[in-house]
């Protein structure tokens, strides 16, 4: 991204920041020159976080291009000039005040959610089977998930039964793991036996009609968010008359407004038959006991930091930072290489000024970094972020992760148990991953995500304030985080997702003991 504030301050930065840099492997060999100087700018999340959460450091130095003064409050990146001008002042505060790792994330109404999915299913024998239900889930981690859930909500609408689904080799994924190199296979067919018939492979008498070959077998291409009634109008004649259908790809495949019993069997599908493969849950335990140690000062409480500042989604953001021609021409190039005309289609209009204003453009590491400073995190905290800080490599050895190396579903799956089990919960950018593990969290800890989504819009105007003062900019930071946590708690709407709200679907209502 061209020479960025985050590239200058690494000239002669920290060592242990440039070999976290180095350990990165998200971005493929055949890249490196257009993705070095983002390589450098995740190095730098390291150094800058260390100088709001762990002291030290020293003020950011290098060339500054300054956005016209005409451009309309919080339309350019003007983070580093902020920075510069609080930096004394973070350094110098200190708080007597409890750490917010030790202070409740929300006020208790009285009630707590719990979890109830046995009490929106019926028990009964199961009606014999109407053929078998072939599906392949796409994309990464949490996009498999969703696939595989809903596959399982298909299943019992049809009253199929479900072949453990195949995964496809995505393109940006590059990860040729099966579900039970992910997932617990067994405990995954067991837990749902009762109520949706589970399969590892097609019977052989099946197998044969089809010549044994997977591909023979028609493929229902389905539009996304398709009613539960298509199901039943559509593809049940097909499965009676075939004995087998295939759906493929089959992400987000099944509407969000679906009969309560249906979503109860996404909810038993995500919250209980889909646990992580053994290997996977072994290191995962060991990672968040580490992390545990790792976070004396706070009882043991950590926070957890998705930051989302990778080239694949700056690029897709059409964000401008720096805005210097080689940031443009490496942006460019990415979204060539990655969406291969998209955004230059007809019509299309980019407009990164406006893309920040409505908060739109990922967060760098240091909006990151400033933003727990202000919230009130500090020296004592513990962080597991990725990419950078405390991270699988820092937790694990090379031997314990060895196995796992190449396998991203199976890397992101470590992250996701580190993070669900982590105090508090930051998401910086919209993805599958957050939306899920809210979700999870809620199931975990009455209801409440206790998850920090800051407010970007709000946040770009403060930003971009130059003369704004240290305690008027924490003041609000904890706004912000205020709201944020106001947020943790909400209902379902009809056409809102399981995967982020399971209330009242999958959970139920008691009062406090």
């Amino acid at each position: 991204m061209g020479l960025t504030p985050a590239a200058a301050s690494m000239r002669g930065g920290s060592e242990a920041a440039k070999a976290a840099a180095r350990r990165q492997g998200r971005v493929p060999s055949g890249r490196r020159r257009q993705a070095a100087a983002l390589l450098l700018a995740l190095a730098y999340a390291a150094a800058m976080l260390v100088v709001f959460l762990g002291g030290g450091g020293g003020a950011m130095r290098g060339r500054r291009a300054r956005a016209p003064a005409a451009a309309p409050p919080g339309s350019v990146y003007r983070s580093h000039l902020v920075f510069e001008r609080l930096l004394p002042d973070m350094r110098a505060a200190s708080s007597s005040r409890p750490g917010p790792l030790m202070t409740p994330h929300y006020k208790k109404s009285g009630k707590r959610w719990v979890p109830c999915i046995s009490k929106r299913l019926t028990q009964s024998a199961l009606p014999p089977s109407n053929g078998f239900l072939i599906i392949e889930a796409n994309g990464g981690l949490n996009q498999q998930r969703i696939s595989i859930c809903d596959a399982v909500a298909v299943a019992s609408l049809l009253n199929a039964t479900l072949v453990t689904p195949a995964f496809h080799l995505n393109s940006v994924w590059r990860d040729n793991s099966g579900f039970g190199d992910i997932f617990d296979e067994d405990h995954f067919i067991e837990t749902l036996r009762k109520h949706v018939r589970v399969v590892k492979e097609l019977p052989e008498t099946v197998s044969v009609q089809f010549d044994h070959n997977i591909s023979s077998i028609p493929n229902m291409r389905t539009k996304a968010f398709s009613s539960h009634s298509y199901y039943l109008e559509k593809v049940l004649p097909k499965l009676l008359e075939l004995g087998a259908v295939r759906i493929a790809p089959f992400s987000n495949r099944l509407a969000n407004s679906v009969p309560s019993n249906i979503n109860a069997l996404r909810c038993l599908a995500n919250y209980e038959a889909l646990r992580f493969s053994e290997p996977i849950r072994i290191l995962a335990d060991n990672m968040v006991d580490r992390m545990t140690k790792k976070s004396y000062l706070t009882g043991g409480k950590y926070i957890s930091v998705h930051l989302r500042f990778e080239q694949d989604m700056v690029a897709f953001s059409c964000c401008i930072y720096d805005g210097d021609l080689k940031e443009n021409i490496a942006m460019e190039n990415a979204r060539e290489r990655s969406w291969r005309g998209k955004f230059h289609r007809p019509g299309r209009v980019i407009n990164p000024e406006a893309n920040r204003r409505n908060g739109r453009c990922p967060l760098t590491p240091l909006e990151v970094g400033m933003m727990l400073r202000g919230m009130g995190f500090d020296n004592t905290t513990s962080l597991y972020l990725f990419p950078l800080l405390q991270t699988k490599e820092t937790l694990t050895s090379p031997e314990e992760l060895a196995q796992f190396m190449g396998h991203s579903s199976r890397l992101a799956a470590l992250d996701y148990t580190v993070c669900l089990q982590s105090e508090a919960f930051v998401t910086t950018q919209g993805t599958n991953f957050p939306h899920f593990l809210m979700g999870h969290r809620r199931y975990l800890y009455g209801g409440h995500a206790k998850t920090i989504k800051p407010d970007k819009r709000k946040m770009v105007l403060l930003f971009d304030n130059p003369d704004i003062g240290w305690y008027r900019f924490r003041h609000h930071m904890q706004d912000i985080r205020r709201h944020s946590e106001s947020k943790g708690l909400g209902l379902r709407k009809q056409d809102g997702s399981i995967y982020n709200l399971p209330m009242p679907d999958c959970m139920c209502q008691q009062a406090e003991a």
